[in-house]
């Protein structure tokens, strides 16, 4: 079975990653950029005039209890789930592989996709609130395919938002799944040398007790889970850039240098350079935070809030949390501990470093240069566990709007056991291969969203304050 499984990888692996360069070279940046600039300015910055806001929002009347609904969730609650879409094996893992192939400097476009994406999820989670719908059982269900639906009608709107469908279950449900998996075991497997599938099996069964107890559930779990491992992880970082403190100014030096001045750590030719920094920040970037991606639209779409702007100022803030807190502490750990001048990567162009170092435990390499080899590598096991378990659950969910839409009730039966299995293969396949599939299928779902976003521009802006109507 491992042979077949091989066999498939290599004549697959050339090819997607062929598709995924022209993707992501040219036409993923400027959607991402392109969007998240478009409702920057119609909103006058709302990401900036209503930060505050949605702090409070989220802060001001923080619980972990925040009880069984009769129907959704509340604000925190779909906040919550949303962050454990975004907060996941990008933040680690994915920000790794940025630094590898894009140097430092892919940071710096990665701080600029997701000021822009603020103001696209808010856009997002405003039109999720706004075209969400509610069947005769009371069940609420909103995401893109209900709001390229409402922007585009007939034949044409439809087709979208079946491309889109089908996109997100194969991108998160299947493909980003087995992503999630693989790096739990491949960083359990380094730290405690368990067996992959061992991992991938517990993985699974904890999964599946999940999944049967629905929204429901999966609120109760997401809204314990998220703040405590957010915490843990941002204590560990904490206590590694103290440690580190006097290197910090090289260090952010460093992402800002590399950011224009690329071919300076990469190689070659200026202008390619600086496509790959920027690509490698759009594209990690994107699957970190997911704005644009019309993921954790979902989830804020069950939201019990009065009206679409408060749940898109919550929104705003799971960006901010995701890539300005969790992303950047850990690539502030990477950089100030193995790219600094007593660094293993000092000078080290991006070729060298990905033959020396991989994204799978470049972080555990960072944490385990202070901590200790072995601490290190448990430490980062451990906290991408709980990420990545946490993005499963999410994700699981997403897919499962989708299908309904598609198929019915009948078909989440099917698409729950075909999950579980995707999440088991996860741990047993290649991890480029795995990474390369999903990156395809995530700018897929880009691609309608966006196009739906740009068409429903004024029911927006009918929704934010502050702008003359």
């Amino acid at each position: 079975m491992l042979e077949a499984i091989q066999t498939v990888e290599a004549a697959l692996y050339p090819i997607v990653c062929d598709i995924n360069t022209y993707l992501s070279n040219y036409v993923l940046v400027f959607l991402l950029v392109g969007v998240g600039l478009w409702y920057s300015i119609q909103t006058k910055f709302v990401q900036v005039r209503c930060f505050g806001e949605g702090m409070k929002k989220v802060f001001g009347n923080l619980s972990l209890r925040g009880g069984k609904q009769k129907s959704g969730m509340t604000s925190f609650q779909a906040l919550a789930t949303a962050i454990a879409a975004q907060v996941g094996t990008g933040n680690i893992v994915g920000a790794s592989g940025a630094i590898l192939a894009g140097g430092p400097g892919a940071i710096f476009w990665m701080w600029v996709i997701a000021f822009l994406g603020m103001a696209t999820i808010y856009a997002e989670a405003t039109l999720a609130i706004k075209t969400r719908k509610t069947d005769a059982d009371g069940n609420v269900a909103g995401g893109p395919v209900y709001y390229i639906t409402a922007a585009f009608k007939g034949g044409f709107g439809k087709f979208l938002a079946g491309f889109f469908a089908v996109a997100i279950i194969l991108a998160l449900g299947f493909m980003g799944c087995m992503v999630q998996s693989n790096s739990i075991g491949e960083t359990f497997h380094t730290a405690f040398g368990v067996p992959t599938w061992v991992i991938g099996l517990v993985l699974t069964v904890i999964c599946a007790i999940i999944f049967v107890g629905g929204v429901q559930r999966l609120a109760s779990v997401t809204e314990k889970l998220v703040p405590v491992m957010a915490g843990i992880f941002l204590l560990g970082g904490l206590v590694i850039l103290a440690c580190r403190i006097t290197y910090l100014p090289a260090t952010f030096a460093m992402i800002f240098k590399y950011a224009f001045q690329p071919q300076a750590i990469i190689g070659g030719a200026f202008g390619v350079a600086l496509k790959e920094a920027i690509s490698q920040g759009a594209k990690r970037g994107l699957f970190s935070n997911e704005a644009g991606m019309g993921s954790t639209p979902h989830a804020h779409a069950l939201a019990n809030v009065k009206t679409p702007h408060e749940q898109g100022v919550v929104a705003m803030i799971g960006v901010f949390i995701d890539t300005f807190i969790v992303l950047t502490l850990n690539a502030l750990v990477i950089i100030s501990t193995l790219y600094t001048a007593d660094g293993p990567l000092a000078e080290c162009g991006a070729a060298a470093a990905s033959e020396t170092i991989s994204k799978t435990n470049l972080a555990q390499t960072a944490f385990g240069s202070v901590l200790g080899g072995n601490v290190g590598s448990a430490f980062v096991a451990i906290c991408l566990f709980f990420f990545a378990f946490s993005t499963v659950l999410s994700w699981n969910m997403f897919g499962k709007v989708n299908v309904q839409y598609l198929f019915g009730k009948k078909g989440v039966k099917v698409y729950s056991v075909l999950a579980l299995v995707f999440i088991f293969l996860g741990t047993m396949v290649s991890n480029d291969l795995v990474w390369e599939l999903t990156d395809a299928f995530n700018y897929l779902m880009v691609l309608p969203n966006a196009l739906a976003l740009f068409a429903l521009t004024k029911v927006v802006k009918d929704q934010t304050p502050g702008l003359k109507k």
